[in-house]
Parts: structure tokens; sequence; C-alpha cells
């Protein structure tokens, strides 16, 4: 048996498995229409972590356009795949009890191409990536898996997506980097050629990457690590257990770093000792100075101003061979109510009091997902008045909210991972505008695009 079977199931998809047009999302390639505003639809894409599907909802008026989408149609495949490998079992069977929380891992991140056509996604438990046929996917097209990639270990997590969707970031989860794919067909800068779904260049992280978030004008990536946050070695006292983990931002590039902080010793220099270094979800605010952050087991924020001066004028630390670098403090704290205080924290799901993070285009609102807390949260960036959603305010369940993400027109979507929903609010009225049951588990949800002829 071969390392990486995959890479040879990818070779029989371009032998014949499925058609050259399908590997070639160009629209000269193909002979189709280029895609123009007036034939895309934008949408939400809804990941469901546990059940490997997705649910498509409309981005404007918010309803469920389709759901049940198979994302892992070749799952008896990669099946076969891990019952043969012995380390590969071991690792899939440590993902479904550590992170999957006794679930396999299946659908984490996704991302669509800008012509709507085909939607990259990560899928931890089988330790991947993979570019899917949108329309296949929708008709239940059992080969609507267009190109696949593996990561160096064994758990894919947190991706991004270039702004002018041509690069895909994949936290390589195990392996201590983050991996970079072609989005797209496309000619790089020296001239070579690659294909969607190839794989392109590679950068240092802490122990277990997580978010990957780039600048608008995509010459930075702002990235973080969260280490070993499936251990029970929780609170000030295991900290030293968790590993590296560090506050990024990558030069786009040549992939150097440019920055690292250690955010728990940042916090501390702060007068915020024995908190923890892994930032979790981040916001950027606009001009990019101010990042927003969720870390291990607080339920609040945390503001980082990335050019103040440092604030004990000294390198008190270095992260690898990168010295503390002379700018960047925690500038506060933005505390939200903690509705579990008897809970364990052995018992926060993945060490995350609070996961999910997202700013509004203005930068005036943030929306925090209060996971352990059943709440979510729009946060006054300058006052840090919140109004809460919750089965009481809204009448709906808010169990576990496990993301939030900018939606259009002004709106805030949030996934509630155990009611099985999503939530749509408005950030100016601050009302739910929406309710809407998607499938098991949803975790990552995403503004994209498909064809509008997928649903007329």
């Amino acid at each position: 048996m071969t390392l990486h079977p995959r890479i040879l199931r990818r070779a029989a998809l371009v032998a014949g498995a499925v058609t050259a047009a399908a590997l070639i999302p160009s629209a000269a390639a193909t002979g189709a229409a280029p895609a123009t505003p007036d034939s895309l639809r934008d949408v939400m894409f809804v990941g469901n972590n546990w059940a490997g599907t997705a649910s498509i909802v409309d981005a404007r008026n918010p309803e469920v356009l389709k759901s049940g989408i198979n994302l892992i149609p070749d799952k008896a495949q990669e099946m076969r795949d891990i019952t043969r490998n012995p380390l590969r079992l071991i690792t899939f069977t440590a993902v479904r009890l550590g992170p999957g929380q006794g679930h396999d891992q299946f659908v984490d991140d996704m991302f669509s191409t800008q012509d709507g056509r085909f939607l990259a996604v990560s899928r931890p438990s089988f330790a991947d990536v993979v570019w899917i046929d949108i329309a296949k996917a929708i008709a239940g097209d059992p080969n609507s898996i267009v190109a696949e990639q593996p990561m160096d270990g064994y758990r894919s997590d947190h991706a991004g997506l270039s702004p002018d969707g041509k690069r895909l970031l994949v936290s390589d989860s195990v392996e201590r980097q983050v991996i970079e794919f072609a989005m797209v067909d496309q000619t790089l800068p020296d001239g070579k050629a690659v294909e969607m779904g190839d794989r392109l260049r590679t950068f240092e992280s802490g122990d277990t990457p997580h978010e990957n978030n780039y600048s608008d004008d995509g010459q930075r990536i702002y990235h973080a690590s969260i280490g070993s946050a499936y251990t029970s070695f929780d609170g000030p006292g295991g900290d030293w257990t968790k590993g590296d983990r560090w506050f990024e931002i990558v030069r786009n590039d040549d992939f150097g770093i440019d920055k690292r902080w250690d955010m728990g010793k940042e916090l501390a220099e702060a007068g915020h000792p024995k908190m923890s270094s892994a930032v979790r979800p981040m916001a950027i605010a606009p001009g990019e100075r101010f990042i927003y952050f969720q870390v291990s087991w607080y339920h609040g924020i945390v503001e980082f101003d990335t050019q103040a001066a440092d604030i004990n004028g000294k390198v008190d630390y270095s992260t690898g061979k990168i010295a503390e670098p002379r700018t960047g403090a925690v500038t506060r704290l933005i505390p939200l109510p903690n509705r579990v205080p008897k809970m364990p924290i052995t018992d926060y799901v993945n060490d995350s009091a609070h996961h999910g993070l997202s700013i509004d285009e203005s930068g005036t609102t943030l929306c925090a997902a209060g996971t352990m807390d059943d709440y979510a949260a729009l946060v006054d960036r300058a006052t840090g008045a919140a109004t809460f959603f919750d089965s009481t305010t809204t009448g709906h369940s808010y169990l576990k909210p496990y993301w939030t993400t900018e939606g259009l027109g002004d709106t805030c979507w949030i996934s509630l991972s155990d009611s099985d929903s999503v939530a749509v609010l408005d950030v100016k009225t601050k009302k739910e505008i929406a309710y809407l049951p998607v499938g098991d588990h949803p975790q990552r949800v995403r503004l994209g695009t498909v064809e509008r002829a997928l649903f007329g």
C-alpha cells in the first residue's frame, strides 16, 4: 500500500473517472460562458461537520436552498484506506474521541471558487482537502470530487481564501504548518502553470495550526495556533503541556514571518496573568491595526493593538527563533457573562469558552459566539455593551454557538452546533431575522457564490 493512496485516486480521476473538463475550472477550457454577476447567486455555505454534508442558504433572503449535500461521497473508499493503515486508523479514532467529541469530523471549512462552480472543503477525519463540483454534488452525483490533496499530518482544519480567489490555505493540524494550494487553474509569477488543487507552499506554525485570515490587499496572513486543546491538562497549572501557541503575521510574498507573539505572555505583560496563549477565532478591524481575539477558557474578547509600543520595552521571550516584537500590546479585555461558573473547564469543548468572532464592515460591532454559555452577542466595539441572543430572547435554541461570519447587508451569521441550526442577526436593529435548521453539527459558515441556474 502506498503512503498516500488518495494521490493515486486523484490520478485515476484525471485518467477517466471524471471528464477532463471537470478538472479545469476556467471558462475557456470548458467552453462554458464566463461567470457574470447576473449568473451568480450569493449564498451562505454551512458545513455540517458530523454529518459530512453542506447546506446552501440564500445570502440575501435567508432561506435554505438545499440541505444534505454530500461532501464525503468517497467515504467508503476513505474508510477502506484508513482501516488498512494502522497509524491512520489510530489517528482517525483519536480525532473522533478528541476534537470530535465522540463523532467523526467530516467537514471543517469550505470556500467556493469565484465562478460559483467548485467548493473546496477541508475534512479533518480524512486529513485532506477536496474540490467538489457543486452542481454534481447538488444532483447527488457520486463523482463530484474533482481534485483531492492529503495533509502531511493526520488532520486538516481551518482554511483561508485569498482576496483574489486564487489561493487556499489549510491548517495541517499535526505538522505545525499551513499548506497553500491553488484554488483555481492559474499561471504563477515564475511562469509555471498549475491546476486547481495543486500544492504550492507552506509556512511554519506552532502546535495545532488554527485560523487563517488574509489582509484586504492579500499581502499579509494573520494566523494563530492553539496548541493541544484536546488534553485534560487545562488551566494555568497545565499550561506548560499545551505546546507552542503563536499569533503571527506572515508575509504572503515569501511566506516569511513578519511578527510573532505569544499572547499569554502579552496578556501577562498587560496585567492579566495566567490567561491562555491560545488565540481562538479572531476579528480584524478595518485598517488592520486592532485585532480582536478569543482565547481558551475566557468568556470575552481580547483587544490587541499591533502598532502600540511593547509595554515594558524589553524582549522577554522568543517564539521559536523569533524574538518578541518591539510593537504589539494588549490594550483591554471586553468581558462577557460566564453563564456556567460551576462547570469545570475540563468540560469546555476543546478548551473553548467562546469560539466564533467577527466584525461588521464599519468596524463598530463585534459578533461573538458564546459557545459554552449558549448565547450569541452583538458587542459595541467602543463601549463593550452587548445585546444577547439566546433561547429566552429569541424563543429559539442557541446551544453551543460555534462560529460567526460577517454576512451581507450588515448581518452576522452564526452556527449553532448543538441546535443543528444557523441564525442571522441584523447588526443595526439588533434583531434575529432568520433561524434555519440545517444539519448535524453545523460548524463553519462562509459567504460564497453558486451558479444562479442551479436554483432558478
